[in-house]
């Protein structure tokens, strides 16, 4: 999962932020039961999924995988993202990696109680193992590990990090490409909803 990418992208608003960083956890009628801000920040995580599936960039990524992934091509991208978030942190925050993942943390862990049950269970391992993994590959490796145990069908996500290594530069530079685009899209939703 995104985690990483989602939360750069809430802005300054922690509810938006908590709202963002729940977004995958969060059906269809569900929504209703959370505050305003909260619903936003979901929202946001859903807009934000749409533009990728529409922005060139991002199709790039998709189709420089092996066709054999098919629909988990995208789940593949959203994570290698994530991967070139951390090596690159600097270039898209002012902030710390290490003090940014502590400060979202915190404001996270505040209203733990608001997640979703399931979600709440893996925030240890979103902080403790995962995020501060993601800049390695073999980081990466782990949790398509993880994500190919959840699913409850047969699917290829393990072993999906040769991808990356296969295609990085390209990539990378696909990385380069939509961040800005997605960057600015969030911030245009963001400003529309205050």
């Amino acid at each position: 999962m995104n985690f990483l990418f989602h939360m750069l992208l809430s802005g300054a608003d922690d509810q938006v932020l908590i709202g963002n960083f729940m977004g995958d956890f969060v059906k269809g009628p569900q929504l209703e039961r959370f505050p305003e801000r909260v619903r936003q920040g979901i929202t946001l995580h859903r807009r934000i999924d749409s533009f990728a599936s529409r922005a060139e960039p991002f199709q790039a990524s998709r189709r420089r995988l092996d066709p054999h992934y098919g629909l988990y091509r995208g789940v593949l991208v959203d994570l290698f993202y994530d991967h070139f978030l951390v090596r690159e942190w600097r270039l898209w925050s002012d902030e710390p990696f290490e003090r940014y993942l502590a400060r979202t943390r915190a404001i996270i862990e505040r209203q733990r109680c608001e997640l979703p049950e399931r979600l709440q269970r893996l925030v240890p391992i979103i902080f403790d193992e995962l995020l501060p993994s993601y800049g390695r590959v073999d980081g990466i490796a782990t949790a398509l590990e993880r994500m190919s145990r959840r699913v409850t069908r047969a699917n290829p996500l393990a072993g999906g990090e040769a991808e990356l290594l296969r295609h990085y530069d390209a990539l990378q530079a696909d990385f380069h490409g939509f961040m800005p685009l997605v960057r600015s899209f969030a911030e245009d939703f963001i400003r529309s909803e205050e």
